[in-house]
């Protein structure tokens, strides 16, 4: 049992170590932005979305 963990955690070291390929700085940051600048964009949608429901709410319910 000890030797098929071993095995695993060699070959997840081999994986990250030599196959996978890491993003650049620039890379990273761009993706990080965008990320940013989208989480922002879908903040602003949910809190009008969320503010035109209120005052209808308050419309309908305090006619």
């Amino acid at each position: 049992m000890f030797k098929k963990f071993a095995t695993y955690c060699k070959a997840c070291y081999e994986e990250l170590a030599f196959k996978t390929t890491w993003p650049t700085r620039k890379e990273l940051t761009h993706t990080a932005i965008v990320v940013l600048i989208a989480s922002i964009v879908i903040a602003l949608i949910v809190f009008v979305e969320d503010t035109v429901f209120d005052n209808l709410m308050k419309l309908i319910y305090h006619s």
